[in-house]
């Protein structure tokens, strides 16, 4: 039978630095010769791009918490039965910018909806799916949202709804981040992002590094069953 892929995430508050590790660590792990799927979060889908466009513009206005997260599930589960879930029975792997994490960090803490609120939706769309590894960038919040806010002034484009929210909402959501790898501490790795990029690089590659080494360990076990 052929192996399950396994599911990397990475993860972090806006600005933290993610955009400029993400492809570094695509193009690590293919050249260990890993079939990757790389996709993101708000997205990933034609309805979920469509949905990431409400949620992301500053021009969305009045949106209800609990809406905003009944959007981000509702492209989840789009995103799982279309791109995550064919992937990883095909034996790839797949390395997402984002996945349901942030709706912990950013509704439940960020927005104050709570845990169980988010535990609901969690439950109703992504079942038993969770990521083997979880790597999340941690940064000052409020050198994250400058940085976040700069990128946008480059792009010359309008502010988006997260990063016109005050620093002390991305506070909550990086505290959020912690809890969660407080409760699942051998899936959640927390990665000081203060330091330069390839520092930094380096110590993704070698959290990913252990997964690959228990992953080649299950497939040489599995092969001495048969």
């Amino acid at each position: 039978m052929r192996q399950r892929g396994k599911f990397i995430t990475l993860e972090g508050i806006d600005g933290s630095g993610k955009s400029t590790q993400l492809p570094r660590l695509v193009r690590y792990l293919r050249s260990r010769g890993v079939k990757l799927k790389v996709t993101y979060e708000p997205g990933g889908t034609r309805l979920g791009d469509r949905i990431r466009r409400i949620l992301l513009s500053g021009k969305t206005s009045k949106l209800d918490a609990m809406a905003e997260l009944a959007l981000f599930y509702a492209a989840r589960a789009q995103h799982i039965r279309e791109v995550i879930e064919p992937a990883l029975a095909a034996g790839q792997w797949v390395l997402s910018d984002r996945f349901s994490d942030a709706s912990m960090a950013y509704q439940g803490y960020g927005r104050k909806l709570g845990r169980a609120a988010v535990d609901q939706f969690e439950r109703a769309v992504c079942g038993r799916l969770k990521p083997d590894l979880t790597l999340v960038l941690l940064v000052d919040p409020a050198e994250s949202l400058r940085r976040a806010r700069a990128r946008e002034t480059r792009r010359n484009s309008t502010r988006g709804r997260f990063e016109a929210e005050a620093v002390a909402f991305h506070r909550r959501v990086q505290a959020g981040y912690r809890a969660i790898a407080r409760r699942e501490p051998r899936r959640v790795k927390l990665i000081k992002a203060g330091r330069g990029v390839g520092e930094l690089q380096e110590e993704l590659r070698r959290r990913v590094d252990a997964l690959l080494r228990r992953a080649g360990a299950s497939r040489r076990t599995g092969k001495k069953k048969r």
